[in-house]
């Protein structure tokens, strides 16, 4: 590691940190609205000698707490590059955006700020030279796109306003990194990417999110280089999620919109002449690629259907699975490969060493790694590893998950730092960080838990109904409406109806929307940033949403008043993952339910019932249905893990509360 320069002494950092929060402090004198808390300043001297010291911090600060100014003032007056990563693209936008500023006045200490998102966001100018050229793609975007450059000086898709989130256009003038050329690029020193970087390797506050975190580090992992400029010391806010970005980022896949991708730019660059291809070679190996990409794909999503796991998104799999699948992947493997040489040779070589022709290279390179890709998942047989199949719309998916990131992540985000603060409003289950220590490879971490600010007995109270029949019962879905309709008529709407299935969503939708005086918005009908902004504007509005309601969504005031649950919020151990995980747990003796999945659904309950209370003038009902919670010995540990709201079983207790 090279030579780190050191930190103020801790002593001093923690006094200038102290100082900082006092009642008459520059805080209070700059920031709107700033009141001394306790919690905050707890937490901002643990972050203080965190990086005084070095280690691994665990802070879970509940909310109301104001962790994200309890880290980043150590962090500046550190004078140290400091990486802050986030859950979500909105939390690193409101630090740069909102937050930076402010503290870079209040505190008088000049620094530096970047924030970096995954190259997909940016616009590429090699691509958008291409597809100008194109006859197939509209003239009117390629237009709104030209007359966007003109002006931007971050190519950041985000200040396209009108362009849809799902728009399929962008994928066709984004900077991804299949097609990136890299230095090899002629629009290199332009490219937005690069300018990008180079803020960033100027800045002393760098703010990335999970995604391009553990990008970076697998990046690092292969030996190609980095994507976020070397640091020391680093905050990993919205901890809870880094596992499940991990996962992702360190596993392998393979997809037929991606091997499409490869198949469709190979043809453009040959139509534009980009690519000379005089003898025909290179359009029949692209075509037998596509050709063999149709079938094993094809087939893949038949034996699926053909085996009963039609219903299922994800089903897990093994090298015995594909059967005579597997000579339909063996012939792809030998298209991408014949397409890879075809694409070396016209790539050459310039002066220098350097490559004659850029895109053919790209295209090689690309089509080199979808082989290997392919190789090993058609193995399936790296115990380290658990394979699956997924499908979504018309997209077929293989990809092969590693079973524990635990070391993955200590080895290649934490033992890589100096300093490294892990904090989240929900890391521990009924007070013990032993679960997430495990889990994201902490062991020795240094920990804090900074209560919530909010008063949760006169602010919330949790109900708890009485009479529900169990999850598994067939009467279960129309218990779960009655409820809920109940419930909604007592709160005049404003609520989120939470649920663990689509399948339990749309069977509560169908019983009580005729029934139900308020606006229904349902997960699915408009992307999400779109059904919030409805939501918020939408006076006794109801929305009903899974999972990716479930965290990171913020409503504040009388708008939402109460959240409702359906179920405790268990993985699937019919999920590969998931299973895959229960499975090592037992096989070490471990108890998997109680070491692995009551810990994880606590986790994610506490995200769900924390939509709720986002202000000290907030107030509302916390509703969970599941009677688990009374009648299973686990329940006690999700009730020991919740906010300190009282509980009632009586509805009538809803009404008094709000008539209150």
């Amino acid at each position: 590691m090279p030579e780190v320069p050191a930190v103020p002494g801790t002593p001093g950092l923690v006094s200038a940190v102290e100082a900082a929060f006092a009642g008459d402090g520059v805080l209070a004198q700059a920031v709107a609205q700033f009141e001394p808390r306790a919690g905050q300043l707890a937490m901002a001297l643990a972050v203080a000698e965190t990086f005084g010291e070095g280690g691994v911090l665990l802070a879970e600060a509940g909310t109301g707490t104001g962790k994200t100014l309890a880290y980043l003032v150590p962090a500046i007056l550190s004078r140290q590059r400091v990486l802050v990563s986030t859950g979500t693209k909105n939390l690193q936008e409101q630090i740069y955006f909102k937050d930076l500023p402010v503290l870079r006045e209040a505190l008088g200490v000049p620094f530096k700020a970047a924030y970096m998102k995954g190259r997909a966001n940016y616009l590429c100018l090699h691509r958008l030279d291409q597809l100008r050229a194109s006859p197939a793609v509209p003239h009117d975007f390629v237009s709104m796109v030209d007359e966007w450059r003109s002006v931007t000086e971050t190519g950041d898709r985000a200040e396209l306003r009108d362009l849809p989130e799902d728009s399929s256009l962008w994928h066709d003038v984004s900077a991804t990194a299949d097609t990136c050329l890299g230095n090899d690029c002629p629009q290199y020193q332009e490219c937005y990417v690069t300018r990008m970087r180079q803020r960033a390797a100027e800045s002393d506050i760098v703010i990335v999110n999970h995604h391009l975190l553990c990008a970076d580090a697998s990046v690092r992992q292969s030996s190609y280089g980095e994507v976020i400029p070397e640091c020391h010391y680093a905050v990993l806010d919205e901890a809870h999620q880094l596992e499940d970005v991990a996962t992702q980022y360190f596993g392998i896949a393979i997809s037929n919109y991606r091997v499409d991708d490869l198949v469709r730019d190979g043809e453009r660059a040959l139509n534009l002449g980009t690519i000379e291809d005089t003898d025909s070679n290179i359009r029949r190996s692209l075509l037998r690629v596509d050709d063999h990409a149709r079938e094993f794909f094809g087939r893949l999503a038949m034996a699926r259907q053909s085996r009963g796991s039609f219903g299922e998104e994800r089903v897990r799999i093994s090298g015995e699975w594909f059967g005579d699948i597997v000579d339909d992947g063996l012939g792809l493997i030998s298209g991408l490969d014949a397409l890879q040489h075809d694409m070396a040779r016209r790539a050459g070589s310039g002066t220098g060493g350097s490559v004659a022709n850029e895109d053919a290279a790209s295209l090689a390179q690309r089509a080199g790694e979808m082989r290997e890709s392919l190789s090993f998942l058609l193995e399936a047989s790296n115990p380290s590893f658990v394979y699956f199949l997924e499908t979504r719309n018309r997209g077929v998916f293989l990809r092969a998950a590693p079973i524990d990131v635990s070391s993955i992540i200590r080895e290649q985000l934490l033992d890589r730092m100096r300093a490294t603060i892990l904090t989240s409003a929900t890391l521990t289950v009924a007070g013990s960080f032993e679960y997430v220590k495990r889990r994201l490879g902490a062991d020795d971490a240094n920990q804090i838990r900074v209560p919530s600010e909010f008063d949760f007995t006169e602010q919330a109270i949790l109900y708890l109904p009485k009479h529900m029949p169990a999850p598994k019962s067939p009467e279960y879905g129309e218990a779960v409406a009655r409820e809920v309709l109940d419930l909604l008529l007592r709160t005049e709407g404003r609520a989120f109806v939470l649920f663990t299935s689509y399948a339990m969503l749309r069977s509560v939708r169908d019983r009580v929307e005729l029934d139900l005086p308020y606006p229904l918005i349902v997960q699915g009908t408009a992307p999400r940033s779109a059904l919030l902004a409805q939501f918020r504007a939408t006076p006794n509005a109801v929305l009903f949403a899974t999972s990716s309601f479930w965290q990171g969504v913020d409503v504040v005031g009388e708008q939402l008043s109460c959240v409702i649950i359906d179920k405790l919020p268990f993985a699937s151990p019919g999920d590969p993952i998931t299973a895959a995980r229960i499975e090592a747990i037992t096989a070490e003796g471990g108890d998997a339910f109680q070491e692995y999945q009551v810990p994880l659904a606590i986790l994610a309950m506490l995200q769900g019932l924390g939509r709720l209370i986002r202000h000290r003038s907030d107030r509302g009902v916390l509703a969970v249905l599941d009677p688990r919670l009374r009648t299973m010995s686990y329940g006690r540990r999700f009730l020991d893990s919740f906010p300190p709201a009282p509980v009632t079983q009586n509805p009538e207790a809803v009404s008094r509360f709000f008539a209150g």
